[in-house]
């Protein structure tokens, strides 16, 4: 079966310069690599295509010899076969290349000694605005894993201790020679530890770590919003085999508050006043987020939807001192229910003929403009 066009197997054309074809290849062993898909032959042999292409073309003189002879120079002694940088190096091979790019990916945070560190969690905590106005001290509790005491994180029950595995030697990654090539994967009896326990713990079952709840004090900054994150180093999961531990974030939400509405550092207030207010003006009392009380003037002829800016009443704003604005926003509400001494007074407020609805007055002129307009 003839061999696939390894420009073709990289995604990119004939002219990709050496960034192109590093950039789509590391995008595509990351894919296909094994460690990722332990059950996909499909995967471990685009993987060895994959690496084959790029051995080939990441080299300048064998990607000569590629362009002017394709698969033929690297077959019975053609003019880019062994030498010259190739494959045909003791020292070269999949594993080389893969830990030129990535330096030796697929350790899955795997540290010095066999340990790995362990995992980030997340937690999600809901917050009231007042809180994220004026910050707060917040406690708490998330389940964890913990060293286990029996064993002291080793896994290995009392008297005993991890051996050396004997399949890798303690590298946690095994090569295998397949033709000229050469493919490094973790190793199936100590999954990349380096060392198996032949006699488990049994509070752990060998695996050093017991759940156990714990409680943290989280320091909220006065100023956070929706979809803030505040990070705990070293507070997420233990490592295995005594790897450090990850570290915990907390994203913040916002509670929907019951009278304000936020926008960054600003907040709105809607206040429905009367009609009789709106026309007479007055003033109206409305609480600030601090837990204060502010008035605000309302001065006559007020319509529905005007705003009235209160400056330094809004929110306070994350790692400063200063704080947003607070806009109350008025809506003028029609009464209801009535009496009929209050239709009779509004009746009579109807019966004096003033130009003093100006809105009306403008947007009904123009109707009748458009109207006049049509029967032309």
């Amino acid at each position: 079966m003839s061999k696939k066009d390894f420009y073709e197997i990289l995604g990119v054309s004939r002219s990709a310069d050496a960034k192109e074809l590093k950039a789509s290849y590391r995008k595509l062993a990351m894919k296909y690599h094994p460690d990722r898909n332990p059950d996909s032959t499909e995967a471990e042999h685009k993987f060895k295509e994959l690496n084959e292409a790029y051995g080939v073309l990441k080299d300048d003189q064998q990607r000569a010899a590629y362009d002017n002879y394709g698969h033929a120079a690297f077959e019975n002694g053609g003019p880019g076969a062994g030498g010259g940088g190739g494959f045909g190096g003791g020292g070269g091979g999949f594993a080389d290349i893969f830990e030129e790019m990535f330096g030796g990916f697929g350790g899955g945070g795997r540290q010095s000694g066999g340990s790995q560190r362990g995992g980030d969690l997340r937690y999600n905590m809901e917050i009231s605005l007042e809180d994220a106005y004026k910050g707060k001290q917040a406690e708490i509790k998330i389940p964890s894993a913990i060293s286990c005491d029996s064993c002291d994180g080793s896994g290995a029950a009392k008297g005993s201790s991890p051996v050396t595995c004997g399949t890798c030697k303690g590298n946690g990654r095994v090569r295998m020679q397949q033709g000229f090539f050469t493919v490094e994967r973790t190793c199936h009896s100590c999954q990349g530890v380096g060392k198996v326990i032949e006699n488990p713990c049994g509070n752990c079952h060998g695996s050093g770590r017991v759940e156990q709840e714990k409680t943290l004090q989280v320091n909220i900054p006065a100023g956070v919003e929706e979809g803030n994150r505040i990070r705990l180093a070293g507070e997420g999961e233990l490592g295995n085999h005594g790897g450090t531990p990850g570290d915990l974030y907390i994203f913040l939400s916002i509670e929907p508050h019951r009278i304000f509405q936020r926008e960054g550092a600003d907040i709105y207030c809607r206040v429905p006043i009367s009609m009789t207010k709106s026309a007479l003006g007055g003033s109206v009392e409305v609480p600030t987020i601090d837990g204060g009380r502010a008035k605000v003037a309302i001065p006559e002829g007020t319509q529905s939807r005007q705003q009235f800016r209160l400056r330094s009443k809004g929110m306070s704003v994350l790692r400063s001192s200063s704080r947003g604005d607070m806009y109350v926003e008025v809506t003028v509400e029609t009464p209801v229910n009535l009496t009929k001494r209050q239709k009779e007074l509004l009746k009579e407020f109807e019966g004096e003929e003033a130009d003093n609805s100006p809105l009306s007055s403008g947007f009904f002129k123009r109707v009748k403009e458009f109207w006049e307009d049509l029967t032309e």
